[in-house]
């Protein structure tokens, strides 16, 4: 009997499992934060570039790994910087003076949405309104090099300049965007 309850349940699971994959994958896989969020933030000349965040490697030191960032990420470290992205909050309360900044919306309220090389901490000045809304920090980039919670990149004395625009081409069900295209 337990086995045609397994089968029963296989048959009936067979569709949700099937369901779940999505067609639309490329064959490739699926693309980094880094470059998918060209797809979901308009690109902008007076922010810095997540693909440019992207060129960090991992390389054995020892008994470790650190990172290993390209010259052009390293030119960037101790200098006033923006930055445009989504907003994780890490305080509670509507004002966020310490938050994470991602290169793409977050999806899960238990779950950070991209690796390292496209999550900034940011520490702001004043208290930062939290939005669903992608948003432009300004303030001290640093490129932190060995960091114990994995962190690579931090904005201090932060304030907010702008919002951010969602890319025209962007997929639905971004904030701004409708759920289903037309």
């Amino acid at each position: 009997m337990t086995a045609r309850r397994a089968f029963l349940a296989a048959l009936i699971l067979a569709p949700c499992v099937a369901h779940a994959f999505n067609a639309n994958v490329p064959a490739a896989g699926l693309p980094s934060a880094t470059d998918f969020s060209s797809q979901v933030l308009a690109e902008r000349a007076d922010v810095v570039s997540w693909k440019a965040l992207g060129q960090v490697e991992p390389v054995r030191q020892g008994d470790r790994m650190l990172p290993k960032f390209a010259a052009p990420v390293l030119a960037l470290d101790a200098r006033e910087q923006r930055v445009q992205g989504f907003m994780i909050p890490l305080d509670l309360g509507d004002r966020q003076k310490h938050f994470l900044l991602s290169a793409v919306p977050p999806h899960c309220s238990f779950c950070l949405p991209a690796g390292p090389e496209a999550i900034v901490e940011v520490n702001a000045k004043d208290g930062v309104a939290y939005s669903l809304q992608p948003i432009i920090v300004s303030g001290r980039f640093a490129v932190v090099k060995d960091d114990p919670n994995g962190v690579l990149y931090r904005l201090s004395e932060a304030r907010q300049v702008d919002v951010a625009k969602i890319a025209p081409g962007a997929p639905p069900g971004l904030p701004g965007r409708p759920a289903v295209r037309d």
